[in-house]
C-alpha cells in the first residue's frame, strides 16, 4: 500500500511537472497570429553611401530609426505590460495579408524608392547633376474586391496595360480613368525578372469608384554626377527617405553643423516634401537611446480632417513631441514640412 500511494505521489509531481513544463512552452514558444512593434535602432546612415570622390562627414552623425516588428507569443502580453513601447497587432494590420516574401518584396520596393527619391533630393539641393528616369510602376497592394486580385502580387513590375506602356503611375491612373466602366484590361507585368500576362476588368471597388483597385509607385533610377552608391542592407520601408537624403546633400557640400547625432525619420518626396509614417513614438526611444540631439519629425497641420485619418487621432508630430517629453526630455523633436525646413534648422542651430 505504501509502495502504491508513494507510485501515485511521484505520478502526481511527474504529472505536474510536465504541465509546467508545456505550459512554459505554449508562453513562450506558441506563434500567434500577431505581430510585436517594439523600439529597433538608431542607425548611423554613412557606411551606407558612398558618393565617388566626395569625403565622409567627420562631425555629424546622420541617423534612420527603425521598429522592430518580432513574432507575437502568448508571453507578449505579459511583457507588453511592463513595457509601455510595446505594441501587438494583428499580422493583417501590419503586413496588408501579405505573406513574408511578398510584404519583404515591397518593404524592398519601398526602400528603394526612398532611396531614389532622397538622391534626387539631395543633389538638387547640392547643384549636382542629376537626372530621373521612370521605368515603370510596381504594385504595392491589390484592394479585396480589385479582379487582378491573386492574379497580380505585390512587387510585379507592370510593363503595360492593353498594350500600353506608360513609365508613372500618374499616367496609369489617367488612362485606366479614361476608360469606360467595366472595360477589360490585359496587363503585361514581370515577376522575378520573368514575362507574365494577365486578364480582367475595371470593376466598382467602392460604392461610386470603378477601376483596377491597385495601389502602386513608380519604377525610377536616378543618373548622377558624382557616381553614388547607397546599400540599406537589411532595412526596408520607406521612412528613411528624408535622413537619406540629408546625408547625401551633406556629403556633397562638405557640409558641418553643430549636432554630433541627428536622427529622424519621413518619406521624401522628389519635389523635397516630407510625408508620415508609422510608429514614431517607437522611434523616439530608438533615437533617444543612441544620445541624438535632434530629432526630425514630419508635420502636417492637426485640422479635423487630417485627425480623422489618423490612427492614433494624432499626427506623427504631436505624437513625437509627447513621447519625447516623457521619455526623451533632452532630444529636441522638430516639426519639418520638407527638406528644406530639415536644412534651415541645422544651419540656423
Amino acid at each position: 500500500m505504501k509502495k502504491t500511494k508513494a507510485f501515485i505521489k511521484k505520478h502526481k509531481i511527474s504529472l505536474a511537472l510536465s504541465i509546467t513544463v508545456l505550459f512554459i512552452l505554449w508562453l513562450f514558444l506558441w506563434p500567434l497570429n500577431a505581430l510585436v512593434e517594439a523600439p529597433g535602432e538608431a542607425i548611423d546612415i554613412q557606411p551606407m553611401v558612398k558618393i565617388e570622390n566626395t569625403a565622409k562627414l567627420n562631425k555629424t552623425k546622420f541617423m534612420i530609426t527603425a521598429v522592430s516588428i518580432s513574432q507575437a507569443h502568448p508571453i507578449s502580453y505579459l511583457q507588453k505590460q511592463f513595457d509601455k513601447h510595446l505594441s501587438i497587432e494583428s499580422s493583417d494590420s501590419i503586413t496588408g495579408g501579405q505573406n513574408n516574401e511578398q510584404f519583404s518584396n515591397v518593404q524592398t520596393v519601398y526602400m528603394n524608392t526612398a532611396i531614389n527619391n532622397a538622391i534626387y533630393v539631395g543633389y538638387h539641393k547640392a547643384h549636382r547633376d542629376v537626372a530621373k528616369d521612370y521605368q515603370g510602376v510596381y504594385v504595392l497592394s491589390l484592394l479585396p474586391k480589385s479582379d487582378f486580385k491573386g492574379k497580380l502580387e505585390p512587387a510585379d513590375l507592370v510593363e503595360s496595360i492593353n498594350g500600353k506602356r506608360l513609365k508613372q503611375s500618374i499616367e496609369y491612373v489617367k488612362y485606366i480613368k479614361s476608360l469606360p466602366d467595366n472595360a477589360k484590361l490585359t496587363i503585361q507585368f514581370k515577376r522575378n525578372g520573368k514575362n507574365h500576362v494577365v486578364n480582367g476588368q475595371k470593376r466598382q471597388i467602392v460604392p461610386g469608384f470603378n477601376g483596377v483597385g491597385m495601389t502602386m509607385t513608380d519604377d525610377m533610377t536616378v543618373k548622377t554626377n558624382p557616381k553614388i552608391k547607397v546599400n540599406p542592407g537589411e532595412i526596408g520601408g520607406p521612412s528613411g527617405g528624408l535622413m537619406f537624403a540629408l546625408q547625401i546633400y551633406s556629403q556633397l557640400e562638405h557640409k558641418s553643423y553643430s549636432f554630433s547625432k541627428v536622427a529622424g525619420t519621413g518619406t521624401i518626396a522628389p519635389n523635397g516634401d516630407v510625408g508620415e509614417i508609422g510608429g514614431i513614438d517607437k522611434k523616439i526611444i530608438a533615437a533617444n537611446a543612441s544620445g541624438a540631439q535632434v530629432f526630425f519629425a514630419p508635420y502636417i497641420k492637426p485640422t479635423k480632417e487630417n485627425l480623422a485619418m489618423e490612427g492614433e487621432k494624432k499626427t506623427n508630430y504631436q505624437v513625437a513631441k509627447q513621447t519625447a517629453e516623457k521619455y526623451a526630455p533632452h532630444m529636441k523633436v522638430v516639426p519639418v514640412k520638407n527638406f528644406q525646413d530639415a536644412i534651415n534648422y541645422l544651419n540656423n542651430h
